[in-house]
C-alpha cells in the first residue's frame, strides 16, 4: 500500500492525475522556480533547454516534471529507461530518430550500460554519435549528426552516476519529501479531479499517513474512495479516512504491515537489537533486500530504526510507537553511533 514504486495497474490513473504545467505542480518550490527560469530563458533564446537531471526518492514527481518540461517547451516527448538501454546500439537507435527540439526522458538513468553511457557523453555535448561499422582492424566510425534535443534524466541513486555524465547536465534538481501541508494540496487537487468530497480533517488524516510522497497520497486517497463508496459515505471526514486506512493496515505514522513487523521483531525477539539484516529479514519472513530497500529507509528517516556497526537497533521512538516501555539494556544499544554506510 505504501510502497513508493508505481504499480502497473495504476499507471493510467496516475497519468490522469499528473499536473500538466509548472503552475499546477504542487511542492518542490525551489526546484520548480529554478526549472521555470531555465525553461523561460531557453524559450527566449529560441533554443532547446539545457539537459536536466532530476534526483530523489521514487514517487516525488520526477517523471511528472519531465512531462512538464516537454509541455512547457511545446516539444514532443520520448520516454525510455536505463534498464532498457543495455547496448550502445539501443541508444543510437533512439537518438537517431529524435526530431529537432524533442525531449528525451530516461528514467533510472544510472542503470544504463557503460557503453551506452559513453555514447551519451558525445550526444549530449556535441549532438552527434559515432556509429561503428565492422569489426576488428576493418572497423570504421561513421559520424552521425543529431538534431538539438533536451535530455531529462531521472535517478533515485544520483551517487551511482559517473562524474562525466553528471557534469553534462545543465541543471540538476533534487526532489525532497513533501510536508503534510503540501500533501494536503496534492490531495485537494486529486479529489477535485476524482469528484470526491472530503473535509479538511479528512485530507489531513490521509496526508499524515502518506510518508511525504504524493504517489502514496494519491494511492491512499483512491483506497479511501473505495471504502467510502462501499459504505455509502458521501463526505469523507477524519473518522472515515482513519477507519479506511486502518483496514488497509496503514497506521497513523504511515507504517504498514512490513514496517511494524520489522519493529516488532526487533523489540520482541531481539530486545531492541542490535541484530544483523539477514537475521532480521528471516524473523519477519521477507528477503533481506525487501527489508533494506522497502522498510528501512522510512523507518530510519522517522527515527524508529538505527543502523550501527553491530547491526539494526530499535530507537526509543519505536518502543513508544508500539506502546511498549524501553528496558534499560536496550537504551545502551540504542545509543551506539549510527553508521549509514552499513
Amino acid at each position: 500500500m505504501v510502497a513508493p514504486a508505481v504499480e502497473p495497474e495504476e499507471r493510467e490513473l496516475e497519468a490522469a492525475l499528473r499536473p500538466k504545467n509548472l503552475d499546477d505542480f504542487v511542492g518542490q518550490e525551489r526546484v520548480r522556480k529554478q526549472l521555470s527560469l531555465v525553461l523561460a530563458a531557453s524559450k527566449i533564446r529560441g533554443r532547446s533547454a539545457d539537459h536536466v537531471l532530476m534526483s530523489g526518492p521514487p514517487g516525488l514527481g520526477k517523471t511528472t516534471l519531465a512531462m512538464i518540461v516537454a509541455a512547457e517547451m511545446n516539444a514532443p516527448l520520448r520516454i525510455s529507461s536505463g534498464p532498457a538501454i543495455q547496448h550502445a546500439g539501443d541508444l543510437a537507435a533512439i537518438l537517431s530518430s529524435l526530431t529537432e527540439g524533442e525531449v528525451l526522458f530516461l528514467d533510472e538513468i544510472h542503470r544504463m550500460s557503460r557503453p551506452a553511457e559513453e555514447m551519451l557523453y558525445m550526444a549530449m555535448e556535441d549532438f552527434r554519435v559515432d556509429i561503428i561499422v565492422g569489426k576488428g582492424a576493418g572497423a570504421t566510425a561513421i559520424p552521425l549528426e543529431l538534431p538539438s534535443f533536451t535530455l531529462v534524466g531521472a535517478t533515485t541513486r544520483a551517487g551511482l552516476l559517473p562524474g562525466p555524465l553528471r557534469d553534462r547536465f545543465g541543471f540538476t534538481g533534487h526532489l525532497e519529501f513533501y510536508s503534510v501541508a503540501e500533501l494536503e494540496l496534492v490531495l485537494r487537487r486529486s479529489a477535485g479531479m476524482l469528484d470526491l468530497k472530503l473535509t479538511s480533517a479528512g485530507f489531513s488524516e490521509i496526508a499524515g499517513r502518506s510518508r511525504g510522497t504524493p504517489r502514496i497520497a494519491n494511492r491512499l486517497l483512491r483506497r479511501v474512495r473505495d471504502w467510502a463508496l462501499v459504505h455509502g459515505i458521501e463526505t469523507i471526514d477524519a473518522r472515515s479516512a482513519s477507519a479506511a486506512l486502518d483496514m488497509y493496515e496503514v497506521d497513523v505514522r504511515g507504517l504498514d504491515r512490513l514496517d511494524r513487523s520489522v519493529l516488532e521483531a526487533l523489540v520482541n525477539k531481539f530486545n531492541g537489537g542490535p541484530v544483523g539484516l539477514s537475521t532480521l529479514a528471516i524473523a519477519v519472513g521477507e528477503e533481506s533486500e525487501t527489508v533494506e530497500t522497502v522498510a528501512e529507509p522510512f523507518l530510519v528517516r522517522e527515527g524508529l530504526l538505527g543502523r550501527t556497526p553491530r547491526g539494526r537497533i530499535a530507537l526509543p521512538a519505536a518502543w513508544e510507537h508500539l506502546g511498549l516501555r524501553m528496558p534499560g539494556n536496550a537504551v545502551a544499544a540504542a545509543m551506539l553511533p549510527i553508521d549509514e554506510d552499513i
